[in-house]
């Protein structure tokens, strides 16, 4: 199936290395995943199907709403100078054990690493680009805390494996990101309007 074939692009693959390589999400843990485009809404799905809870951390409430059809146990509305962190940590119990930046921000990089709870790990997924590249870290609280720091990026060839079983066996479903599939025409306008706006879930062209 062509659509669902297109869902496993970079976005998935890269969001399963982040989560279950990189991040060692385990059963029963708290994971949040600040940024819901297409990897952060991958990494909600992946973190589910692993056993943990999540929270699903964003500006647009419809992407909250989206998150939480794949699973999402926590929405946060980011949107008006809300303490993310504070409201991670209050509706975790004391924070993240594991905190995704699937954004790539400052804000956002800030925002992940302090809603941890001591000895959790902050996983960089999201590009830091032109202004963002050097973010600001409390390394004080890194040290005091514990905290790992971890990047992520991509996801090896011999690492398919275990993406594709999990697939096979019912336990991940990529192809319920997928929003809606456009004409390779209405490509062209949809690219266009990603200027201005995000879409919500995963866009599929098809040909």
């Amino acid at each position: 199936d062509f659509v669902e074939a297109a869902s496993l692009g970079c976005r998935f693959a890269t969001a399963y290395r982040a989560v279950r390589t990189q991040g060692r999400v385990r059963e029963g843990e708290w994971v949040a995943v600040h940024g819901c485009g297409g990897v952060g809404l991958s990494a909600i799905m992946i973190a589910r199907a692993l056993g943990a809870r999540t929270v699903a951390v964003d500006v647009e409430p419809e992407t909250l709403t989206l998150a939480r059809s794949l699973g999402a146990d926590m929405l946060v509305d980011a949107r008006g100078g809300l303490d993310v962190p504070m409201a991670v940590r209050d509706g975790t119990g004391g924070g993240a054990h594991v905190s995704l930046d699937a954004l790539g921000s400052r804000v956002t990089c800030r925002n992940s690493i302090a809603c941890l709870r001591k000895r959790g790990r902050h996983v960089q997924v999201g590009l830091m680009v032109a202004d963002d590249r050097t973010p600001p870290i409390a390394m004080d609280q890194v040290i005091a805390r514990e905290l790992e720091i971890l990047g992520s990026h991509g996801l090896p060839a011999d690492a398919y494996g275990s993406l594709m079983a999990m697939i096979e066996a019912g336990r991940l479903r990529p192809r319920d990101l997928v929003h809606r599939t456009v004409t390779l025409e209405q490509g062209v306008e949809t690219l266009v309007a990603m200027g201005r706006t995000s879409p919500r879930g995963v866009v599929v062209i098809e040909p």
